[in-house]
């Protein structure tokens, strides 16, 4: 009983939105300290094809308070470009790939080995 009244005494605030097969959970609760930060829940009922039963799967993103504004500057630029049906860039893409293209194999071994002596 006492784990289930600590839980009750640090959610303070939820908020559920039903998306489909996809329900999203936005749970705000606060530390000992005092301090509120945001759990987002983003929860999918599955079956078990061994079994036949069903399951919710489940995968959660803890969210602080000093991060809010930097978190929705980058969902709210990440929804923008959906919404504005943008194409990707090729230019973005070919540097990506520029800064990969000149790691060598080799030279992570001998530096392995240099590490060793």
């Amino acid at each position: 009983m006492e784990e289930f009244e600590n839980k009750e005494r640090d959610e303070i605030f939820s908020k559920a939105v039903r998306a489909g097969k996809r329900t999203y959970f936005f749970d705000v609760k606060i530390t000992k300290t005092e301090q509120q930060y945001l759990t987002i829940t983003e929860s999918k009922k599955k079956m078990d094809k061994d079994s036949g039963n069903f399951f919710y799967e489940k995968h959660k993103i803890f969210l602080y308070k000093e991060d809010f504004d930097k978190f929705a500057d980058g969902l709210n630029e990440v929804i923008q470009f959906i919404n504005s049906d943008q194409k990707p860039i090729e230019q973005e893409f070919e540097k990506k790939e520029e800064d990969f293209s000149d790691v060598k194999f080799e030279d992570l071994h001998s530096e392995d080995k240099s590490n060793a002596e």
